[in-house]
């Protein structure tokens, strides 16, 4: 039996860099899409307490497989706890041995900004400067941090339904970055002249419209993450250029896309296809400088695992 390697999140976030990370989540976006990867929807099993355990399996012909699993306690804070909290499981494929385990919360929280500073690499206008969050919790961080490393950012504006976690984000953000921050009174203000926009929030109503949003934006659609919920109202829906991480997942669960779907803002056939479709020359992305794109983030077992065994494999070469 082999030594089965434990990671925590303080060793996930010390040992996987921004850069490294979206190294990861480019080569898993083709992986899943050339078939060297098998993404499988996510279940999510109600509890007799009330409760929900996730699990998330995934497996890679390069040798492993394994799954991300969570328990979801939405009232958790009200206790000091995080609502999420949970472990990747990684097993060998040979044999089936388990090789190790990492901190599940940690390694979404890297990897989640840098799906979208991919999705923005193909999808946003390569001179986009002016960046702006919606929501100012861990999310933003793992988003400011990722895009940073693609784009050359000038500006950067942000929102919170809480103000002085808004300003707190800036003051720390521009001390970290460099750049000016700046905390705005609403999501109006916050995204009018933004060239990519990141929706991070827990909403379950639509959070933003159409006409705060200006030609030629990219819009990565993050917080809503259930088919009950959604962040981006239809209008907006239904005059972007909608892409998305898995076609299956978005069909399965995203409010954004079945909401907008149900009320009849938009189509069977809105989706024009996923990232990895984008970096493949299978479908299109942006076309014109004035088009408005849209990658609908809800993410897959595939990104935790392939991080998950980078990190095993670190652990083990040190």
């Amino acid at each position: 039996m082999k030594e089965i390697i434990s990671i925590d999140a303080e060793q996930v976030y010390s040992q996987l860099s921004p850069a490294e990370c979206i190294g990861l989540m480019e080569q898993v976006f083709a992986d899943e899409e050339s078939g060297a990867c098998v993404q499988y929807l996510r279940t999510a099993i109600p509890m007799p307490n009330g409760n929900v355990m996730a699990a998330m399996p995934a497996y890679f012909h390069a040798g492993f497989f394994g799954m991300k699993i969570l328990s979801v306690y939405p009232r958790n804070s009200l206790d000091g706890y995080p609502s999420h909290q949970g472990q990747i499981l990684v097993f060998d494929e040979a044999h089936g041995e388990l090789k190790g385990l990492v901190d599940a919360m940690a390694v979404t929280g890297v990897r989640t900004g840098c799906c979208s500073a991919v999705a923005s690499r193909y999808l946003a206008r390569p001179e986009s400067s002016v960046l702006a969050l919606v929501g100012c919790g861990h999310q933003a961080w793992s988003h400011l941090r990722a895009l940073k490393e693609v784009f050359r950012l000038q500006r950067v504006k942000v929102f919170d339904a809480v103000w002085a976690r808004a300003k707190a984000f800036a003051e720390d953000a521009e001390a970290e970055t460099d750049l000016p921050v700046e905390a705005c009174m609403s999501i109006e203000e916050t995204v009018k002249d933004a060239d990519i926009i990141c929706t991070l929030t827990a909403a379950k109503e639509p959070i933003l419209k159409k006409e705060w949003v200006k030609p030629g934006a990219h819009i990565n659609a993050v917080g809503a993450c259930a088919k009950d919920a959604r962040e981006i109202d239809g209008a907006l829906t239904a005059a972007v250029r909608f892409y998305c991480d898995n076609v299956d997942s978005v069909c399965h669960e995203s409010g954004d896309y079945l909401l907008a779907l149900q009320e009849g803002s938009i189509a069977e056939g809105h989706i024009i296809g996923t990232i990895g479709e984008v970096m493949a020359g299978k479908v299109p992305g942006r076309t014109s400088p004035e088009e408005i794109t849209m990658f609908e983030s809800l993410g897959m077992a595939v990104e935790d695992l392939i991080c998950a065994d980078y990190l095993i494999g670190k652990a083990g070469r040190q």
